[in-house]
């Protein structure tokens, strides 16, 4: 039966893979804008499109609200992956085309601690809880979605005046990260694929699920793009679901 799932998920990726490519007669560049939540799986899977269609892909990442911010300023682009209330306004607004709105996968948020350091209680609520209050100091990204939504969680666990007390704000995940690696905060906020492939740190546990938040990433076009046909080639290859295993692996789920 495994082998038959396997031979089924490939038979389904090599029938996308025909169907982008005989759908396309010429080569185009996709211009993509993405949010860093799901750099590793965007990463990953470009190249695979850029071999299976002959289309090229220029990738810009960044905090999605940065991301948005420069949309709005005129930065041109053919595929915007942000979090839904960003897409959302950018709808409204007339720049992305509604038609094209696509979930892509989501993450949820997780505690980053140096290699080696000891694994926090994230057992329980509670546990969750004790370990934020006891910890020297927390790193995260005021203005990244993973910070607005840990903020919104310490308000409701009754602890926000702590963590602030002890915060060590970050611009983006690399600085949040590069705060743990050098020992400027003890803990690091996160989502879990922001985590997992940086040197220097590991994942000390998800959020408890009775907390947990999700960053989802949703993708949609560009209602200027000149490239359509390719574009969507793009967001529909992302979403293959012979590519599901890419998105599981970089701590990511549909």
């Amino acid at each position: 039966m495994l082998v038959m799932r396997i031979s089924r998920s490939l038979i389904s990726c090599l029938a996308l893979v025909a169907t982008l490519y005989l759908g396309s007669a010429t080569a185009e560049e996709v211009r993509v804008l993405s949010s860093v939540g799901i750099r590793t799986v965007i990463e990953e899977l470009a190249p695979e499109f850029e071999r299976a269609t002959g289309h090229d892909v220029t990738l810009v990442f960044d905090l999605a609200s940065a991301l948005k911010t420069k949309i709005e300023a005129g930065e041109p682009f053919d595929v915007a992956i942000l979090t839904p209330p960003l897409i959302d306004d950018l709808i409204a607004k007339g720049t992305v085309a509604a038609d094209t709105r696509a979930p892509i996968a989501r993450v949820g948020l997780g505690l980053m601690i140096r290699t080696g350091a000891p694994k926090p209680d994230v057992s329980s609520v509670e546990a969750f809880k004790r370990t934020l209050l006891e910890a020297d100091s927390i790193s995260y990204a005021p203005a990244g979605a993973s910070g607005i939504a840990f903020l919104a969680i310490a308000e409701r666990l009754r602890i926000a005046a702590d963590v602030a007390a002890k915060a060590r704000p970050g611009t983006n995940g690399e600085a949040v990260a590069a705060n743990v690696t050098s020992g400027a905060a003890e803990l690091g906020v996160l989502p879990i694929s922001e985590i997992l492939p940086v040197q220097g740190v590991e994942l000390g546990g998800a959020f408890p699920a009775d907390v947990q938040t999700y960053v989802v990433m949703v993708a949609g076009l560009s209602k200027r793009t000149e490239r359509n046909a390719a574009a969507q080639a793009f967001v529909d290859f992302l979403l293959a679901p012979a590519n599901s295993a890419v998105v599981a692996a970089k701590g990511m789920e549909r």
